[in-house]
């Protein structure tokens, strides 16, 4: 209780950060791809669609990323990287379960808004409450494009994270990412790798088609990446659970940052000249 009576901002953001982008998700697929909407069928190709509608959610994603929230708790808003991020010895078993939580809550609560928003174009069709379903290869393709996909953007967060010049980039490539994989990748999977975004989804529409998929292959992607990432780099080479530290925001987390900085100051004062 004492964990939840601290850390509760950060759990609320992040069911924020989750339902902020199912929302944004939910009108930029209506726009895009309503038959009734004045854009759908003013662009009439389908990949030019999928693109712009990559390029909204990975504006989507940066600006919660980069927002005061996003530097607050790190903007996971996904529970894989949450509990990749606790495999790796980053975040307490009470907060790793609580963020989860909050994610999945988040998740649902922002399609639910999303709903009221659209009435039934949201459930029409050509929106379906954007669903993250296999394409039409089938369950075994979308589990491969699923896994291949965390796998890869978890190993550029901890690559590029822990590079002190690359860093402040870290949310930009992230948003690059969502936006090649939606505009590639989203035929063959629906382009999910978050398990919440997936449930969030599957309840109002009641399509459960292979959800397995969705709760499996990312996680073992980014759990895999983390493997790899720690064989080449070692587990010391991770700092911390979330990005942003050079602000007046709190860091819950097993953070190395306040280490480096302690040893950065008592270097400092090593070479001030003796009184």
């Amino acid at each position: 209780m004492q964990t939840i009576r601290k850390h509760y901002p950060e759990y609320l953001i992040e069911a924020a950060g989750l339902g902020i982008f199912m929302i944004s998700a939910a009108v930029v697929t209506a726009l895009l791809e309503h038959p009734n909407s004045l854009i759908r069928q003013a662009i009439t190709d389908p990949i030019l669609r999928r693109f712009i509608i990559g390029i909204a959610m990975g504006l989507t994603a940066i600006c919660i990323i980069y927002s005061p929230w996003g530097k607050q708790s790190g903007a996971h808003i996904n529970p894989v990287v949450t509990l990749t991020f606790f495999r790796l010895g980053k975040i307490k078993p009470w907060d790793a379960m609580f963020y989860i939580l909050a994610q999945f809550i988040g998740g649902l609560l922002g399609l639910l808004i999303a709903v009221r928003i659209l009435r039934d174009a949201i459930a029409d069709p050509s929106v379906n409450y954007v669903v993250t379903i296999p394409g039409k290869h089938g369950a075994g393709y979308a589990f491969l494009a699923e896994l291949i996909i965390s796998f890869a953007v978890m190993l550029m967060i901890l690559f590029v994270s822990n590079n002190r010049k690359l860093a402040p980039f870290t949310g930009m490539f992230a948003g690059l990412l969502i936006a090649t994989y939606i505009t590639v990748e989203a035929p063959l999977s629906g382009m999910s790798m978050n398990p919440a975004r997936t449930l969030a989804s599957a309840i109002p529409s009641h399509n459960w088609t292979a959800i397995w998929v969705y709760f499996t292959a990312p996680l073992l992607g980014m759990l895999l990446a983390a493997e790899v990432y720690v064989k080449l780099k070692g587990k010391k080479a991770v700092r911390c659970a979330k990005l942003h530290h050079h602000n007046n925001k709190r860091c819950i987390f097993r953070c190395s940052y306040r280490y480096l900085e302690a040893d950065q100051k008592w270097l400092l004062s090593d070479k001030l000249p003796k009184p």
